[in-house]
């Protein structure tokens, strides 16, 4: 009797999945927000100015933007199994090559491998919360993986890394990057090890599990094909549905661009406008991340909560996001009253950056709500496009920090939060990319 009502109990893998997927976004940014740290020492020993910091950047950018969509569509073909783990690898090998390189060209290298091997990581990140999550949890789970545990990252970065092993501890920041890179290996080896691509491929599920996180879901009665070509996906859209994805696609972009600020370009502004050194500065850079930290995951909960008391989709997911970035952009340009004090507006950027990490989660649901089964081509589609703001924004704030100063900066930032906030009135999370063909009943 006992064995019987054992085996009636779901298995609870679900959850070692989602740390794994937590881990994921967390090295990810913990590696990506690196380079940040570095800028004040490169433009001293090098002698570069901001905007060739920026367009290093956008080297990184841009091959995130060339790779995300063929290696997103491939995760839906060949499973987010091998492929994240390849990238977990490629973009670990990225890292390194930036303690190795020994010019600035070979630095622009090191920042295109780190682009390309994170160019589809959230693609197969979505891909897993919608395979492995039940449906009436999974964008707050999308929000603690995608939006906490990313910032927890960057705030890792900026804290652990900048404040105590470059500052307390003076680590050279080569020896702290290979540290990083040595890291991201290891895990990728770990997630090799453990992750399968569904729940009915792992020997630790059982059947209640796996009937429990396909709840909800209508994955079995779909006659759309899991991975469609992009010329396809188009053919098989409505103009409603192109529209409605434009709209989601813009305020991607400018989120993107607005975020850029605080993961490229912080540590360098405390360092030039208030002579910070690392101790300080990796303190101050990391209250942004903390707020953006806490509002993703409360973004997610809000999410889930509107959506079951209202049970409209399509105003829950519009009014968190219209609120969490119009919020965000009022405050970015309120803050600039205590732009010469670097501790209380470092405070006033972690409000900045917890209404607009609220709404990022609401991206993240918003992409799996018209995605359907193809929601990992569907999300490397907006991030790609939305990297087109990635790219640009690096040479944007690195030519206006270094002719126009660094209040223009906040401000350009301010702007785009509050264009991002009045784009969010033309999306509608009920309207699906493709209305997809079902069989007579």
């Amino acid at each position: 009797m006992g064995d019987t009502q054992q085996s009636d109990r779901p298995t609870q893998f679900r959850w070692t999945v989602f740390a794994l997927a937590c881990g994921t976004s967390w090295i990810l940014y913990l590696h990506r927000y690196m380079f940040a740290l570095i800028k004040p020492e490169l433009k001293q020993q090098w002698e570069l100015g901001s905007d060739e910091l920026g367009y290093l950047d956008s080297a990184f950018s841009l091959c995130y933007l060339i790779f995300q969509v063929p290696l997103g569509a491939l995760a839906d073909v060949a499973g987010a199994h091998l492929i994240l783990t390849l990238l977990i690898l490629l973009w670990s090998v990225g890292l390194g090559l930036h303690a190795w390189a020994p010019s600035v060209k070979a630095l622009g290298l090191a920042r295109a491998v780190l682009g390309a091997g994170q160019s589809a990581v959230f693609a197969c990140l979505s891909r897993i919360s919608r395979t492995w999550i039940p449906a009436d949890v999974r964008t707050s789970v999308q929000g603690m993986v995608g939006v906490f545990f990313g910032r927890l990252g960057g705030l890792t970065a900026y804290l652990l890394i900048g404040s105590i092993v470059l500052g307390v501890l003076e680590v050279p920041w080569r020896t702290a990057v290979w540290w990083l890179a040595g890291f991201g290996v290891a895990f990728a080896f770990l997630f090799a090890a453990v992750f399968r691509n569904s729940p009915r491929q792992h020997p630790a599920v059982n059947e209640r599990e796996c009937q429990l996180i396909e709840a909800g879901d209508d994955n079995g009665n779909s006659q759309l094909p899991s991975r469609l070509s992009f010329r396809e996906m188009f053919r098989r859209m409505s103009p409603r549905s192109i529209l409605n994805l434009g709209c989601l696609n813009l305020q991607t972009i400018l989120s993107t661009l607005a975020d850029n600020i605080y993961s490229a370009w912080i540590p360098l502004f405390l360092f030039e406008v208030h002579d910070l050194e690392f101790r300080r500065m990796g303190m101050y850079s990391a209250l942004p991340l903390l707020g953006g930290a806490i509002g993703g995951a409360a973004g997610g909960f809000l999410n889930d909560f509107l959506i079951r008391r209202t049970g409209n989709l399509k105003w829950s997911r519009r009014a968190v996001g219209l609120a969490g970035k119009g919020i965000a952009g009022c405050l970015l340009a309120v803050s600039m009253l205590w732009y010469d004090d670097p501790q209380t507006f470092c405070l006033m950027l972690f409000a900045v950056k917890f209404f607009s990490d609220w709404s990022l989660t609401t991206t993240w649901g918003a992409v799996t709500d018209i995605g359907g089964r193809t929601t990992a081509t569907v999300f490397a589609f907006n991030n790609t496009v939305a990297t087109l703001g990635a790219v640009a924004a690096p040479a944007l704030y690195g030519n206006v920090a270094e002719h126009r100063g660094w209040d223009a900066v906040f401000y350009v930032g301010a702007a785009a939060y509050i264009v991002c906030a009045v784009s969010w009135l033309g999306f509608d999370s009920t309207i699906p990319v493709i209305s997809e063909e079902r069989p007579s009943e």
